[in-house]
């Protein structure tokens, strides 16, 4: 009989109802599939003879040549990068219908996104091939009045989707875009004007904030409030017990004032301290210091009527920003829906437990980790809706600049070629994990970067990760690295077009100025990241006065036993024996007398 292979549809159970997965790469036979299902068919398929045909690799590094054709190249088709749209629906549209279409509309879009990979060689980004993801953004979009796309500071332009901006106003005009550029704190002040300068010029509302640098001031915060609570607890009972003793009421109430003073100053700076370092005060407390710059944007006519601060905003200036952003009409009257969407792993669900100061909704580092979206009120009259994250259709070089930027899962990964080599300087590296990679050969440039394999071959003996053969363990190292770079200790920020990226980089400048110094003779200080761990074992034995070798085996060297004279100078003596007590070194007549046994025994 022959083996049939059918597509299995609709066998009346919603199987991603319950656990939404997302879907950001499907092979070729799942590509299939899938595609059959959105349209509808059956088929079935005789088990024939079957050619497959390999995918193209989109792996490894790419040149310098080949890195400015693939650009060029992106910036010709960047037209054809699209959203897919929700087709139009009204109250008497049933759900059936509404699902067909919405299901058609996708198969088209992807239909033309496999089209434009097929005749231009592209390579897009592995987007989200889930319909029902889709459907959580557009339902997200028609109920919000301003759309806030989360972006990661460190690379805007990379999360930032145009298309999805060109949709929020396809679907009202009274809608609001707006982006927020989280984890901003790890940009300095003047990177963060450079930024603000772009999207004033490119005509969209852009703020700067950090969920987790915000998060840590409101606890020190709440810690001072709680601290001076207890304090003024506490001299409210001391003063009623110095009131009952002999002393003048005046004298009491003076003595308690400065005790109260000294005490209050100590509790509050020990606070401080525990919470936080003084550079993230400094980030998140900062004047603006951009107000000559705001009036001298509003005065020219070249500016929009809006200003882009590089200030880093407070939980309290974010929520002041929603709601000032929007004047018109409101998708329900009497209240202000601010929709979060964006890709994944850029903080929507850190920002929204910042904002109400618990946790309401649930955050891990893995991307896709929100699976429906969500509305919360933070006050009467302003809700939150978080959208969980989409992958959107975009061009990029390789695969691993998706990794490196923290939009797919890096435990997901099958291949260790990391491209944090090609961005992040010797010095920094070295500096950061205190190792040292190996120098260019005398034939090589010497100002070349690192190589991903000496960079994690430094790491594997640094950290102890070896493999079974004794090398070390490159594909573990490499988890490691990566995830520090997406975490930001190793920090790469990108700047607007048309800016050299290698003068964005200030983070940078310690690393080169230490390793300088190193070079010079003089003494470089390492940074304060980087814990020596010495073991005691190893200095013990490193700090003998006599160390010598140990051997197996040897019974004469250059003449000499160990522990006795010269060869046939007298009988060595018994406390000068060398070697094991229960062996019989020292019968030197053994041969003779077996010898002369043997002769005994034949006769």
């Amino acid at each position: 009989s022959k083996t049939l292979h059918t597509s299995e549809l609709n066998d009346g159970y919603d199987w991603g109802r319950l656990n939404l997965q997302s879907v950001t790469e499907q092979s070729s036979l799942d590509d299939f599939l899938a595609t059959a299902e959105l349209a509808g068919t059956e088929f079935i398929a005789e088990k024939l003879n079957i050619k497959f045909v390999p995918a193209e690799a989109r792996t490894g590094l790419l040149t310098a040549e080949e890195y400015k054709r693939i650009k060029k190249l992106h910036e010709d088709n960047r037209q054809f990068l699209r959203i897919p749209r929700r087709p139009h629906w009204d109250e008497n549209t049933s759900p059936e219908v509404l699902q067909q279409a919405e299901r058609d509309c996708f198969l088209t879009w992807r239909r033309e996104l496999a089209r434009l990979e097929e005749e231009q060689k592209l390579i897009l980004t592995p987007f989200e091939r889930n319909l029902d993801f889709w459907r959580q953004l557009w339902r997200v979009i028609e109920r919000s009045d301003v759309v806030v796309q989360i972006v990661d500071a460190r690379n805007p332009l990379l999360f930032r989707c145009p298309d999805l901006e060109k949709y929020v106003k396809e679907v009202s005009s009274h809608k609001v875009n707006m982006l927020l550029l989280n984890k901003a704190d790890l940009l300095t002040r003047e990177q963060r004007r450079a930024w603000a300068r772009y999207f004033q010029n490119e005509g969209i509302r852009a703020v700067f904030w950090s969920a987790l640098a915000e998060a840590k001031r409101l606890d020190c915060e709440e810690r001072v409030r709680l601290s001076d609570t207890e304090h003024n607890e506490a001299t409210e009972i001391s003063s009623v017990g110095h009131s009952r003793t002999e002393t003048s009421p005046e004298e009491s109430e003076d003595d308690g004032k400065h005790a109260g003073e000294d005490d209050e100053e100590a509790s509050t700076e020990q606070i401080f301290e525990d919470c936080t370092s003084e550079a993230d005060w400094q980030t998140c407390s900062e004047a603006s210091g951009d107000e000559g710059e705001e009036e001298q944007c509003k005065g020219s006519s070249d500016c929009s009527s809006f200003y882009n601060s590089s200030r880093l905003l407070r939980k309290d200036q974010l929520l002041d920003m929603f709601k000032s952003v929007h004047s018109g009409p409101r998708c329900k009257e009497g209240q202000l829906t601010v929709g979060l969407v964006g890709y994944p792993n850029v903080g929507k669900s850190s920002t929204i437990n910042t904002i109400f100061r618990n946790k309401k909704v649930s955050v891990s580092a893995t991307p896709g980790h929100t699976k429906h979206f969500q509305t919360l009120f933070v006050e009467p009259g302003l809700c939150l809706c978080d959208c969980p994250g989409l992958v959107m259709p975009s061009f990029v070089s390789t695969k691993a600049e998706m990794i490196c930027s923290g939009i797919l899962p890096i435990d997901q990964m099958r291949d260790h070629v990391p491209n944090a080599c090609q961005t992040i300087p010797r010095a920094v590296l070295e500096g950061t994990y205190g190792i040292n990679i190996i120098r260019p050969r005398e034939d090589e440039d010497p100002d070349r970067t690192p190589t991903s394999e000496e960079l994690l071959t430094a790491y594997g003996y640094m950290r102890g990760f070896m493999t079974a053969h004794g090398q070390p363990d490159q594909s573990r190292s490499a988890r490691y690295v990566l995830k520090d770079y997406v975490s930001g200790k190793l920090l790469y920020c990108h700047p607007p077009p048309h800016i050299n990226a290698k003068d964005f980089q200030p983070q940078h400048l310690k690393f080169a100025m230490q390793d300088i110094k190193g070079d010079s003779g003089t003494h470089a200080v390492k940074p304060s990241k980087v814990k020596r761990i010495e073991n005691s074992v190893d200095k013990n034995f490193f700090h003998q006065e006599n160390v010598r070798a140990l051997t197996k085996g040897v019974q004469m060297v250059m003449g000499y036993r160990p522990g006795t004279g010269p060869v046939g100078q007298g009988k060595v003596d018994s406390e000068q024996q060398v070697g094991k007590p229960w062996k019989k070194h020292g019968n030197r007549n053994k041969k003779e007398k077996v010898r002369r046994l043997n002769k005994h025994l034949d006769a």
